[in-house]
């Protein structure tokens, strides 16, 4: 695999005023002699492909991508690359440290840490930002970080005009994608012992900080959102099926049933027998 790649200094890159700063910039092509292995970075990355064809594998998810197509992935998003053995990909990697990307039209409830874009006439910006980049790194005149985090900046204001996508903090992307990572946890397996404890274990940041952020971000505490997905699943169950009240308090995670008869009357004004009798499907 062929490779230029410039890295920034981060002591000079430090010196801009930005609140994101340009780690890096590559322009590789695979050859058949690299494997690329799933990982992430705390920085963003811009993948732009010059030419040849390959997928990206982002989130368990495969990204066919080909010549002037655009990939961005955000901080902490598991990504890896492969290239096909008859057309291998040349690409340009923007390495950006400090900020996230908000795409547009992700859902709240399973919102993507990348997005995917296929430009054309617009290539141009891409390759001629790089190679005023790579050529100020190559030269280091005075002031060519400020150049590069300038060219940097029109770049970024180019794609979110383009791709309808806004720029945001890598921190409030981290808080949103944690928070988004305990709410799915949460709604895939709401039947078992779910703590905060093993939230924060599974999102790995500290379960007073989850705790708080979470509710910023759902509006209620991990476990009173715990409490009302396992209330919702026993409202299906006591008018889908003949289940006791006992087992559907049990299915759904509850310990006790009569925790959960309390907590049931108290959020809908009736005991678990009467919204049966009410909402039971014929």
């Amino acid at each position: 695999m062929s490779n230029e790649f410039i890295n920034i200094d981060s002591a000079n890159a430090n010196s801009s005023p930005e609140q994101f700063q340009l780690r890096y910039i590559s322009i590789s092509k695979y050859e058949g002699d690299w494997q690329s292995l799933p990982h992430t970075h705390h920085f963003s990355e811009l993948f732009y492909v010059l030419r040849g064809e390959g997928a990206f594998y982002i989130e368990n998810e495969k990204v066919p991508v080909k010549t002037d197509d655009l990939v961005i992935i955000n901080p902490y998003v598991e990504h890896t690359e492969k290239t096909l053995p008859n057309d291998p990909m040349e690409y340009i990697v923007f390495g950006v440290e400090g900020l996230a990307f908000s795409f547009s039209g992700a859902g709240q409830d399973n919102p993507k840490g990348y997005s995917f874009y296929s430009y054309g006439s617009d290539k141009k910006q891409f390759i001629n930002f790089a190679q005023l980049m790579m050529q100020e790194f190559r030269d280091k005149l005075p002031g060519f970080e400020q150049v590069c985090h300038g060219l940097l900046q029109v770049l970024l204001v180019y794609i979110s005009r383009k791709q309808n996508l806004s720029v945001i903090s890598d921190s409030s992307f981290q808080l949103s994608k944690e928070c988004a990572l305990a709410k799915r946890y949460i709604d895939s397996n709401y039947s078992q012992n779910i703590t905060l404890d093993s939230l924060a274990e599974i999102t790995h940041i500290n379960k007073f900080y989850l705790a708080h952020s979470f509710t910023e971000c759902v509006g209620q505490s991990p476990i009173n959102y715990l409490t009302d997905r396992r209330l919702e699943a026993c409202k299906e169950l006591l008018v889908s099926s003949n289940l006791s009240v006992a087992q559907v308090a049990t299915s759904v995670g509850f310990s006790s049933q009569s925790y959960f008869s309390q907590i049931f009357r108290k959020k809908t004004g009736m005991t678990p027998r009467q919204y049966r009798s009410r909402y039971a499907r014929k």
